[in-house]
């Protein structure tokens, strides 16, 4: 069984969520001998180069980075072996060929964002805010061949709120799982890790990932869908939809809504506005807008964006 001081650990991450898993493997005392990451890439309208928020934290860390375009090439595979790690920890990876995960005397694990088998995929947090799901969680597990269905280690649930949107719940589980690495790479130390297979569960809720069709609002579903659609969407890629209105059309996206239960006869997607809300009629009701960004803006409150938006008596949003 290995200690604490003999684990040699390899980490493969990319963004902002990955760093607190990395952090927190450091300051519990583990040798970390690298980080694999993406390559730099141009960025932003001036397209600057930007490099991973797992590299920089890895490069002010004296840590060792490693940064391939493909996972399979043999100059990558020599300089992975040639670290000596006998433990992979990934958090916001890549999918990993199968000589890369098996490598490791110990194995490689995944920590994953939502309560496996339910939401495998790209977008596990956003996808459960957008179903309406009231729970989910984290879960680290040993890689196989197929995309987040190897055996699961430990999980931990979380509750989603009324409030919450992908940002909000994005930061208590990057928080949650970077607690859960440890604990696994403490069981791994300890030779305690038993994974277990994960359960037969139907139906299943996929995570794929979220394409610019996914993101525009169907303003005929119900109240309930339109509004998890829109916080699970919130702030990133962010909910969009046409704002019709004194003869032209052009895109808008929305990041905050408030629901309104109520019985009315008007089509669904008609604005109603007076100096401080916004509301679109929908079926069961109305859905307030608390946030929006208007084509070339920033994102602003409702309130702000009234002050210089003159709606004509047919406005409204497809």
């Amino acid at each position: 069984m290995p200690s604490k001081n003999k684990l040699r650990i390899v980490f493969m991450g990319t963004p902002d969520f990955a760093v607190a898993s990395l952090k927190s493997i450091l300051e519990a005392g583990f040798e970390v001998v690298g980080v694999v990451t993406a390559p730099d890439r141009p960025a932003g309208r001036g397209r600057k180069v930007q490099t991973s928020p797992v590299k920089q934290f890895a490069e002010e860390h004296h840590i060792k980075v490693l940064q391939p375009t493909n996972l399979k090439d043999e100059s990558f595979l020599d300089e992975l072996r040639g670290l000596n790690a006998n433990l992979h920890v990934v958090v916001a990876f890549r999918m990993l060929p199968k000589v890369v995960w098996q490598m490791p005397e110990y194995g490689t694990f995944n920590l994953h964002a939502s309560l496996l088998p339910q939401y495998r995929g790209a977008a596990p947090i956003n996808w459960a805010i957008i179903n309406g799901e009231t729970k989910t969680g984290v879960t680290t597990f040993f890689i196989d061949n197929k995309i987040d269905t190897g055996s699961v280690i430990l999980q931990r649930e979380e509750n989603i709120l009324p409030e919450d949107n992908a940002g909000s719940l994005h930061d208590r589980l990057m928080e949650l799982g970077a607690e859960l690495v440890v604990e696994t790479c403490n069981q791994i130390a300890a030779g305690t890790v038993d994974g277990l297979p994960q359960k037969e569960i139907n139906p299943l809720k996929p995570a794929h990932k979220i394409h610019k069709e996914t993101c525009q609002i169907d303003w005929n579903v119900p109240l309930g869908d339109i509004h998890n659609l829109i916080r699970g969407l919130s702030p990133y890629p962010a909910a969009w939809t046409y704002l019709v209105n004194d003869g032209k059309e052009e895109p808008i996206k929305i990041y905050g809504t408030h629901m309104e239960f109520g019985e009315h006869h008007l089509e669904s997607g008609k604005l109603l506005a007076d100096k401080k809300t916004l509301k679109v009629a929908v079926r069961e009701g109305y859905l307030q807008i608390l946030e929006l960004q208007l084509p070339g803006k920033r994102k602003m409150k409702v309130s702000e964006v009234l002050n210089g938006l003159n709606l004509d008596e047919n406005a409204h949003l497809r």
